[in-house]
């Protein structure tokens, strides 16, 4: 089997043959690699540039016939991959300045379902809580309140605002699991 720089010369220097598959055959087994990696060199992405390439190749093939130089034919693809490459680049310039900003990670539908039951079963069980628990509950988790403005927003001691909060924390788990 003969060299494809080879068969890419003869079908160059025996102008009256060159068929566009001969020859687009030699130059693709001869340059492919060569045109691709100079893709890749351009995009930082050996898929993109293979794609190109080969539409490169495709797009030779198509206008063969007007190809006046054959020995022009590498010069013309790789001028082909190079336009292709920075078009390329600018579409994706394009594309990454239109992108919508990433949503802040939001529960699924089904989550927020489910947290709404979950609530739904805390708010029944804080009910059955005594008064005095209840608000001291409400108050450090609603509220978002320390013990000791909690103390001073009910006018009770720190240590029974603890009492209390650890009476109805006591009492919640117990509710909430005998209804999981």
């Amino acid at each position: 089997m003969a060299q494809p720089a080879v068969v890419y010369e003869e079908c160059v220097t025996h102008e009256s043959s060159w068929d566009a598959d001969e020859a687009l055959t030699a130059v693709y087994t001869a340059h492919y690699t060569s045109l691709v990696r100079l893709g890749s060199l351009l995009l930082r992405d050996t898929g993109s540039a293979e794609e190109i390439v080969q539409d490169a190749f495709v797009a030779m093939h198509g206008r063969w016939h007007r190809l006046r130089d054959p020995h022009k034919a590498l010069a013309y693809l790789r001028t082909a991959v190079v336009n292709r490459c920075r078009s390329r680049q600018r579409h994706l310039v394009v594309v990454d300045k239109h992108t919508p900003k990433s949503l802040p990670d939001e529960p699924s539908a089904e989550q927020a379902v489910l947290r709404t039951a979950e609530t739904d079963r805390v708010i029944e069980a804080m009910r059955t809580l005594p008064e005095k628990q209840r608000t001291v509950m409400v108050l450090r988790y609603y509220g978002d309140l320390s013990e000791a403005e909690i103390a001073d927003t009910m006018g009770i001691s720190r240590g029974s605002v603890k009492s209390h909060a650890a009476r109805a924390t006591k009492s919640l788990r117990q509710l909430l699991e005998q209804n999981a």
